[in-house]
């Protein structure tokens, strides 16, 4: 399972490029706005935005493997930070309310770091508290992981991640320390060489000095993932070998068979709850009646309901399949008091409370298989295809078991739930927003 956890070499470049280049989009925005006339300042930002924009999109359509967030927060401050300077000097023209000369581009001095730098904390502070609701997040979790198996994908993860923290701790800092020398230092007369460097260059030196450290830790993080064999080159991942993994849950009644010493596939050490009938196939393309032969050698029970789950190729090369399939047995759990494969007969409700209680202690993959299944099941009860809920009852919280799963005929395949669970009648304004959705739809076609 550990093979397709691997990082390839261009995925960590991936993490330095997209920190660059939100780093000079801050410094081109600041710097730019300073060199030209201070008029010019909304349009630099606005263009700055455009070209981040233009990264971004051209990363989603190569398909990238990097996390797009961290950008795609920048470019939401730098926009923000365009049209509040535009809002603040339109309510001074109108003669809204008086404004400081510096925070004016009609004036001089007018120095951009008293917005761009509080604007930038709050946005990035709401994005990132918010961040789990994002389109690139959903598709992230749904598509980019392989099905729920990070392996040490999570790295990646957990790197995009810091690097939000590490904008949104440095954006306040510089925003303590200029507007804490503009109340208290600041002398409103004209810019010396002190005022220069407080309001441009200590924000220029922060980006600079983040810039080395973030290197200095990617190269370091390539060195450990070469020394641990987790890392891959694109050749290597062009020349390997297709295959096709399968996982089965075998199901009787509303029963489980399941093993409590399994191998944690991200440490390689750890035990944990999954299903023992996992196999791995050096072929690609469709299995055909293999697979019912297969499932049946492992559990030695030749009468059974095979019913497909739900499949993912790997993104990285669309050789790799990892696919699930449910194995129903007829009858109960008591009537097979033994298979061929090692495990247990586990209820449903147990399996429930360890997903909800201790998760550690479930296979990453089995959770997320789970969190799959109930999903689409609970959500297919609660709303109809248009995200209405069914019933008036807002409380209303259904539940489902294992028999209700075999007699099922939805698609598990199909994301259509996991998307009307994301965006559905709870939602603010929903109509409002489908309606948008819709047009916005339409008029990409």
């Amino acid at each position: 399972m550990r093979d397709f956890g691997k990082i390839n070499t261009t995925q960590i470049y991936g993490l330095w490029k997209n920190l660059t280049v939100c780093l000079i989009a801050v410094i081109s925005t600041l710097i730019f706005s300073k060199i030209l006339p201070y008029y010019l300042s909304p349009v630099v930002a606005l263009l700055v935005a455009s070209g981040l924009y233009i990264y971004i999109y051209n990363e989603r359509f190569a398909n990238s493997r990097s996390c797009i967030v961290p950008p795609i927060t920048i470019l939401y401050s730098i926009v923000a930070y365009a049209f509040l300077t535009i809002i603040l000097n339109l309510m001074h023209v109108w003669g809204l309310f008086e404004m400081p000369h510096e925070f004016i581009f009609f004036t001089d001095p007018f120095i951009p770091a008293l917005i761009l730098n509080p604007v930038s904390f709050i946005v990035l502070l709401i994005t990132f508290l918010q961040r789990k609701k994002l389109r690139p997040c959903i598709d992230c979790r749904s598509n980019k992981s392989f099905g729920g198996q990070r392996g040490v994908y999570g790295i990646l993860n957990y790197e995009a991640h810091l690097q939000m923290k590490n904008f949104i701790v440095l954006s306040g800092l510089l925003t303590l320390a200029v507007w804490l020398y503009y109340q208290f230092s600041y002398i409103n007369t004209n810019i010396n060489s002190r005022d220069s460097y407080i309001f441009t260059w200590l924000t220029v030196i922060g980006v600079f000095l983040d810039e080395i450290y973030f290197s200095w830790r990617y190269y370091n993080l390539y060195l450990d993932l070469k020394e641990n064999d987790e890392l891959i080159t694109p050749d290597e991942l062009r020349d390997m070998t297709a295959k096709t993994y399968i996982r089965f849950y075998v199901v009787a009644g509303d029963k489980m068979y399941l093993t409590d010493n399994a191998v944690d596939s991200n440490d390689g050490k750890s035990e944990v709850w999954d299903t023992p009938f996992f196999t791995k196939q050096s072929m690609n393309g469709r299995l055909g009646d293999d697979v019912k032969s297969i499932i049946k050698r492992m559990t030695g029970i030749y009468n059974g309901e095979l019913k497909f789950f739900y499949g993912r190729k790997s993104p990285d090369d669309n050789k790799h399949s990892l696919l699930r399939y449910f194995y129903f047995l007829d009858g109960e759990a008591e009537d097979y008091p033994e298979l061929d494969t090692p495990g247990e007969w586990v209820s449903f409700d147990k399996v429930k409370y360890i997903y909800s209680n201790q998760p550690r202690k479930m296979a990453e993959l089995a959770v997320y298989d789970i969190t799959r299944l109930a999903t689409i099941m609970l959500t297919e009860k609660i709303f109809d295809e248009n995200g209405f809920r069914k019933s008036g009852i807002r409380s209303y919280m259904p539940t489902f078991n294992l028999r209700e799963v075999r007699k099922s005929k939805i698609d598990f395949q199909d994301d259509k739930w996991i998307e009307i669970s994301l965006f559905n009648s709870d939602t603010r304004l929903y109509k409002l927003k489908k309606w948008w959705r819709t047009r916005t739809q339409k008029s990409q076609r």
